[in-house]
């Protein structure tokens, strides 16, 4: 039986993980940017979406978060929402793989100034967490009537 020896820059699993973690990078951060807090891996993923009358809408992903764990905030044009998810573990058990995060999450948004922040409304259904956020009335069309003089 051969023994074939190779040294660290030409060892072929070494290439393979090397191919590996930059197409990883690769993939979390596409455009070449360092973005933190968007991108593949942040907690919790959102949507932030305008619908047909000018009313945003942000939707959170919170698998496994409770809705008394969830705080929702706003000042000036900032929204945060924040929360903790808990690790459960099998008392007497450990992990063979842990993909989901546990602990302590926060994410904050610039919103638009035309929105009426103090109207918003939240719902949250499994485990997805809607706001609503209106425009302001005056941000909104107002239509003119033409009257015959």
């Amino acid at each position: 039986m051969a023994l074939f020896r190779f040294s660290p820059n030409r060892d072929p699993w070494n290439t393979l993980m090397r191919l590996q973690r930059e197409v990883d990078r690769v993939f979390e951060n596409p455009r070449g940017f360092d973005l933190p807090l968007s991108g593949r891996g942040v907690f919790p993923p959102v949507n932030v979406l305008q619908d047909a009358e000018g009313t945003y809408v942000v939707r959170f992903e919170l698998p496994g978060v409770a809705p008394e764990d969830i705080t929702i905030e706003s000042q000036d044009r900032t929204l945060t929402v924040s929360g903790k998810r808990e690790a459960t573990a099998a008392p007497n058990g450990s992990y063979h793989r842990r993909e989901r995060s546990a602990g302590q999450f926060s994410r904050s948004f610039q919103l638009p100034a035309d929105l009426a922040l103090d109207q918003a409304e939240a719902a949250y259904k499994q485990g997805m967490l809607t706001l609503r956020i209106p425009k302001q009335a005056a941000a909104k069309p107002h239509q003119i009537t033409v009257q015959a003089a």
